[in-house]
């Protein structure tokens, strides 16, 4: 009986962790095609914008991509939002971005349509 337990709960968890390596993680995302980048005020980071195109089925979005100007370039997806096309970059303070329209802290928060 314990044997069946841990095959069950063994199989649970890898398939949740399918689901999140699927449909949520956001190191995944496709690459799109570049559209623009602002550089925060001290240099320290600068935000790269990508349209992605789903095809005939789904609509454009855009992908905030983060680099570590100091960090050799280090990246990180840190935006994601979907039914856009264009990419509205500013930064209000050396470590607060706002993209079209949601403001994030940097290198920490994250803008993902799929989780709110």
């Amino acid at each position: 009986m314990k044997i069946f337990v841990i095959i069950g709960l063994l199989f649970v968890g890898l398939v949740g962790y399918g689901v999140y390596l699927a449909f949520f993680d956001m190191n995944r995302l496709p690459t799109g095609e570049y559209l623009t980048e602002e550089t925060s005020p001290d240099g320290k980071y600068t935000l790269k914008a990508y349209v992605t195109n789903g095809g005939a089925t789904t609509s454009y979005a855009i992908r905030g991509e983060l680099l570590f100007n100091e960090r050799n370039n280090k990246t990180k997806n840190i935006y994601w939002n979907y039914r856009e096309d264009t990419a509205n970059i500013t930064w209000t303070d050396n470590d607060t971005v706002v993209i079209n329209g949601y403001s994030l802290d940097v290198p920490n928060d994250k803008f993902d349509f799929r989780n709110q």
